[in-house]
């Protein structure tokens, strides 16, 4: 309960009597599940990225036919010279 009321200083938290004693129980009940964890033997095991199987589903990157800045500009309503002319939006 001691750590309990000590977290709650640091943190800033008004915890009542009950959730002190909520609190405490839960702490307990994570440090035994971690105990009992902590004795499973994984000298076997291999370590997981991910327990899913993912691939890559992307297709692969291929460099396409670039388009020259000419082609681009052909149907821009107004440029300046070699880009987009756009309204200000900025004053």
């Amino acid at each position: 309960m001691q750590n309990i009321d000590k977290l709650a200083v640091t943190k800033k938290l008004k915890l009542t009597d009950g959730e002190k004693e909520f609190l405490a129980d839960k702490k307990k009940l994570l440090e035994d599940s971690f105990t009992i964890l902590a004795q499973v033997n994984t000298d076997d095991t291999e370590p997981l990225v991910s327990v899913l199987e993912t691939r890559n589903i992307l297709r692969d990157d291929i460099a396409a036919k670039m388009i020259s800045r000419e082609e681009l500009l052909i149907n821009a309503p107004e440029q300046y010279d070699g880009y987009f002319r756009v309204p200000k939006t900025i004053d």
